[in-house]
């Protein structure tokens, strides 16, 4: 299929688009790797009147530490993060799981942030932002406001961004000192979308375990040290506690049974690592 009709805009400066998304409002969609956009688009699941392209506005384009944290614009492309030298050191979760998105085509393309306002609940990259307590700083005309990971996504597609805004960079914390990472995902084929995502960070006393795939975003727990029969308990309240989604590749039941799998898999690895 092809596309609905629509208008292009190519913007310079962060301004410009942000000009545009208040003129068009709902009917403008910001471009910038296409990887998500343009299948929806020739789908005709997505059919807006404007497309904003920022891939050419330097401001978005850099990467930036800011006191304990890594700063990542909207224009930073997957494959430029994964090739940054200092990444696995320091948000070591980001660099675990962004070997997973996608296939080296596609993360050449597309964008850190735009894997984020795309919202899929099977996504990695949001998976860890919602893991690492992560922010998304979102810029309009009107104003400038952070969002927590935790809050920032409502469902399947759909995030907490008004019609005006536009989504200019994603705040993680950096790797703290006594704290452990760990990764783990289940798909039909390494670059699929995720059936089940696990992420843990744990810390001197708890660990924060994020589940993707499940339910319709991220879903986060924080739970206690816990070992042996206690553990696997957490796990499967845990588990149960999601809306599971039963779809053409898994059933509700199978996903739970991968949630303990997985989340058993990825806190272990996580409290090995802790440093």
């Amino acid at each position: 299929m092809k596309p609905a009709p629509f208008a292009y805009c190519r913007v310079e400066t962060t301004e410009e688009a942000l000009a545009v998304l208040r003129e068009h409002g709902g009917e403008a969609r910001i471009l910038a790797g296409g990887q998500s956009l343009l299948p929806m688009l020739n789908m005709r699941l997505a059919r807006p009147a404007m497309l904003v392209d920022i891939m050419r506005v330097p401001a978005l384009a850099g990467v930036a530490i800011e006191r304990d944290h890594l700063v990542i614009g909207a224009g930073v492309r997957q494959a430029a993060l994964l090739g940054r030298p200092d990444l696995a050191a320091d948000v070591p979760l980001l660099a675990a799981g962004l070997p997973w998105v996608g296939h080296y085509q596609t993360r050449a393309r597309g964008t850190i942030c735009g894997s984020v306002a795309h919202a899929d609940p099977s996504a990695e990259i949001p998976l860890c932002l919602a893991a690492l307590a992560g922010t998304i700083r979102l810029r309009s005309a009107r104003r400038r406001r952070a969002v927590a990971a935790d809050t920032f996504f409502l469902g399947t597609l759909q995030t907490e961004r008004a019609d005006d805004e536009m989504i200019e960079a994603i705040v993680l914390p950096m790797r703290r000192p006594g704290a452990g990472y760990a990764f783990a995902e289940i798909g039909r084929r390494h670059g699929d979308f995720a059936i089940v995502a696990c992420a843990a960070v744990a810390e001197a006393e708890q660990v924060r375990l994020a589940v993707g795939g499940v339910a319709d975003r991220p879903v986060v727990r924080t739970l206690p040290w816990l070992e042996g029969s206690a553990r696997e308990d957490a796990l499967n309240e845990f588990a149960w506690s999601l809306d599971a989604r039963e779809d053409m590749h898994a059933t509700a039941r199978y996903r739970r049974d991968l949630v303990r799998a997985l989340g058993r898999k990825v806190i272990e690895e996580a409290k090995q690592c802790r440093s």
